[in-house]
């Protein structure tokens, strides 16, 4: 019988160190038919293996049917509940602990800082010192995690440590190292790495250093220490490559990332996930190919979800390859990972792009029935800014309603997409709502702000908010801010202050600035202001066709047809064309584009037939066409057109236009929406339009 007893444990030992989550089924089942006498050390296996193997339903029952439970059957199955990021749970059965051990404590600690949860995490090590239950190098490293991105806490601990003597322990030092690296306090890491001396360092602290360095854009710091590591023979690792890779990712090197990829391919780590994450990573940055990438994955046996997310990730930062990242996920899904926050963000955020709200909705319900623990607010988040880009505005505010929480980066996501949908005095209501309940704002949030007042003329607001800014909440003002302050005041025809302020601002003005400009002076018939701007323009990109197909344009207004002449000759003789005017709409999940003057859609004599109608239909409603044999079959009239003729009575209509919608079709879209009484919505390259009942959002504001 001790044979057999023996025996039994050793094998269910076995079944814990492998994860063989069948074989300790069987052995549970001989246990529970009493074939060995009941004990509590028995009954804890049972808890530890359904733990590792992350049957937490199944460890929980184990641990109710323990007759005597002791403090390990507890640390047990809270170490479940921590790692798998439900720190409720875990203070629950913590508070049921009739003599909490240190590991009790570490064990909570480490959930709270798993989730970012600083102020449970200090009231538990506080509570540990009222107890007189000595901590240990954990506890304080646990505590230094959960608190850090509070700086000042950050430095109390540190403070800590080396008076009691917590910063013997290399794990306390660690966590100082990184998180003062994450914090941007580089020098504050460099004195923690030094003090620790080359007897205490291990392979994390190296690593956490050359991360610290690259998270500066310190490339040549993080290859020095690099090779230093190297001289004193200590191990490069998985860890060590990819800190060495983001290093000089951030610095943008290619060239010492090609040499770090041959070097990885020698010791065989290029086979890593870890490794080809950051490889994947470095290629799509630093001046490589997503066929480099690609190569990347194909080399990895069996690529984790990390790598999925980061391929998917570099795709949907490319909008020319929005669609491979939706394709890539679905390659994620057949090899048996299951999306998480990043994938869903990543994803939609290539929707957006596509500007393709059928599959954002699937993306949505996907999201619905998966288990996302760890950040759902994250890919709410990217819901609300997926659904504001398609159109659906009133789905986007669903989404914001509908969470538990918000945090600065849904007010800051709703507030654009009011700010394109040209309703400003929404957007300012939120932001007003926002600082009632002490929400801090960041420059992204007057980003959208000033883009809300520029969209519906309030130009004191927009100035107002812009000095607030300034003075109330301490952001010094970027080159985003300026622009969005250039087209306030260029569309209010404050022309001379907006050329003053392009020509006063703290930065060399760009493509966007003199583009505002030039446009808002072809709205005004600023005919000699324009020409500045267009020739500001032609220095910076020489061969963009907006400054010469606006200057056309205007000398056509004016009637100086020899200037005509010779900026389309200039155009001819540079081989300079301009961009074709394309709209695209998404009916029964198939995307249909429309060019001007391209016939190639299958339905094109419907479409000009019912056009050609409707046009004498709102004519007769008081339309005046605008040069109406050059302008009748712009794209966006030829794509309204098919969606009324493809939909059934009352259903709304959104389309998409790759450059600005032009003053005719602006017109025209508003007679049709009051002939068909349907919603038309128009995104064109600034914003949206939203035609009903004869009217649009922009209040002719645009």
């Amino acid at each position: 019988m001790v044979h057999f007893q023996n025996s039994f444990r050793n094998l269910l030992k076995n079944c814990i160190l492998n994860r063989d989550l069948s074989t300790g089924k069987c052995l549970h089942a001989l246990y529970l038919k009493h074939l060995l006498a009941p004990t509590t050390y028995l009954s804890n296996h049972f808890i530890l293996l359904y733990s590792k193997c992350g049957r937490l339903t199944a460890a929980r029952r184990a641990f109710d049917q323990t007759l005597e439970p002791n403090v390990f059957s507890y640390n047990a199955l809270l170490d479940a509940y921590a790692k798998r990021s439900l720190p409720e749970h875990a203070r629950q059965l913590f508070d049921e602990i009739p003599h909490p051990d240190l590991v009790s404590y570490n064990t909570l600690i480490s959930a709270y800082a798993d989730c970012g949860s600083a102020a449970a995490a200090l009231g538990l090590f506080e509570e540990m010192r009222e107890r007189l239950i000595d901590a240990d190098g954990f506890t304080v490293s646990g505590v230094i995690t959960a608190c850090c991105n509070e700086v000042a806490l950050l430095r109390q601990l540190h403070s800590l440590a080396v008076f009691c003597g917590y910063d013997s322990y290399v794990s306390v030092n660690n966590s100082l190292l990184t998180f003062y690296g994450k914090n941007g306090l580089l020098e504050e890491a460099k004195e923690v790495f030094v003090a620790m001396g080359g007897h205490v360092r291990d392979e994390v602290s190296w690593n956490s250093m050359i991360v610290a360095y690259g998270q500066h854009k310190d490339g040549a710091k993080a290859m020095e220490l690099f090779r230093d590591m190297v001289h004193r023979g200590i191990e490069v690792d998985m860890f060590t490559v990819a800190s060495m890779l983001t290093a000089f990712t951030s610095r943008n090197d290619l060239s010492w990332g090609l040499q770090l990829h041959g070097k990885s391919i020698k010791t065989g780590l290029h086979c890593n996930s870890h490794v080809g994450s950051g490889l994947i990573d470095m290629y799509s940055k630093c001046g490589g190919t997503m066929l480099d990438s690609n190569k990347v994955l194909q080399e990895i046996p069996a690529p984790d979800s990390v790598v999925w997310n980061t391929m998917i990730s570099c795709y949907s930062r490319d909008d020319e390859l929005s669609e491979e990242a939706l394709h890539c996920l679905k390659q994620m899904q057949l090899s048996g990972h299951k999306p998480d926050d990043c994938t869903f963000s990543c994803a939609l955020s290539s929707c957006s792009t596509l500007s393709s709200p059928s599959t954002g909705k699937q993306l949505h319900a996907l999201a619905i029935k998966t288990d996302i623990p760890s950040n759902r607010i994250q890919v709410n988040n990217a819901l609300i800014a997926m659904y504001s880009r398609c159109g659906s505005l009133d789905y986007a505010r669903q989404v914001f309603d509908r969470m538990p929480q918000h945090n600065i980066v849904s007010l800051n996501s709703i507030i654009s997409g009011y700010a394109q949908h040209g309703k400003g005095s929404e957007a300012l209501l939120l932001f007003n709502q926002m600082i009632r309940v002490k929400m801090v704002p960041t420059s992204i949030t007057f980003i959208a702000l000033l883009s809300a007042c520029a969209h519906t003329g309030q130009v004191e607001e927009g100035r107002r908010y812009f000095n607030r800014m300034i003075n109330e909440f301490g952001i010094e003002p970027e080159a985003e801010h300026f622009s969005c302050m250039i087209d306030l005041l260029s569309r209010a025809g404050k022309l001379g202050e907006a050329k003053r302020l392009i020509e006063t601002m703290p930065f060399t003005p760009g493509m966007a600035a003199w583009a505002t400009l030039l446009g808002a002076c072809r709205k005004h018939g600023k005919m000699e202001l324009a020409e500045i701007a267009a020739n500001e323009l032609l220095q910076l990109e020489p061969t963009n066709a907006t400054p010469y197909v606006v200057l056309a344009n205007m000398y056509t207004d004016f009637g100086k047809w020899e200037d005509v002449a010779r900026v389309r000759k200039l155009m001819r003789d540079r081989g300079i064309k301009k961009l074709p005017g394309c709209s695209w709409l998404e009916l029964h999940n198939r995307v249909h584009v429309f060019v001007a003057e391209d016939n190639s859609h299958p339905m094109m004599k419907e479409i000009h037939d019912y056009l050609d109608w409707m046009v004498l239909k709102i004519k007769h409603a008081g339309y005046v066409p605008d040069k109406e044999t050059r302008l009748r079959h712009h794209s966006e009239k030829l794509a309204v057109a098919f969606g009324l003729l493809s939909t059934t009575d009352g259903a709304p209509i959104v389309v998409m236009k790759n450059l600005r919608i032009c003053g005719d079709c602006h017109n025209a879209m508003k007679y049709i929406s009051q002939i068909s009484c349907r919603k038309i919505t128009v995104r064109d390259a600034n914003r949206f339009h939203c035609f009903e009942r004869g009217n649009c959002s922009c209040g002719d504001y645009w």
